[in-house]
């Protein structure tokens, strides 16, 4: 895969996680709004397209994480499970770093 490091896909893909987190709670937002509330549609149509785009992006940059990182099947599949339900991406996140699987990101300089 050239020059992408493993500290590279960990950061890319705590990104994406965050991004997907994210796009759900604006779908969940929409969705509240336009069924409950009732007063509007326009949260699901900005939300859902955004959450939509995210959420493919998450699975590729998963599968790109599994094969950089060396995940096994089981990891690889949870990962990509974690995208299903509202969250559990940052769920996954924190399993995968407490475990090992997720590079921790470098602490920043401080001088």
């Amino acid at each position: 895969m050239g020059d992408v490091t493993p500290r590279a896909v960990a950061l890319a893909f705590r990104a994406v996680a965050l991004a997907e987190a994210g796009s759900w709670v604006g779908l969940l937002f929409g969705m509240f709004v336009k069924y409950v509330l009732a007063t509007s549609e326009r949260g699901v149509q900005v939300f859902g397209p955004v959450h939509g785009a995210v959420f493919v992006v998450y699975l590729v940059v998963t599968v790109v994480a599994a094969r950089v990182l060396r995940w096994n099947a089981g990891t690889t599949l949870l990962a990509l499970a974690a995208s299903v339900p509202p969250l559990a991406t940052l769920w996954f996140d924190r399993w995968a770093t407490r475990t090992g699987r997720l590079p921790v990101p470098e602490a920043a300089p401080t001088s």
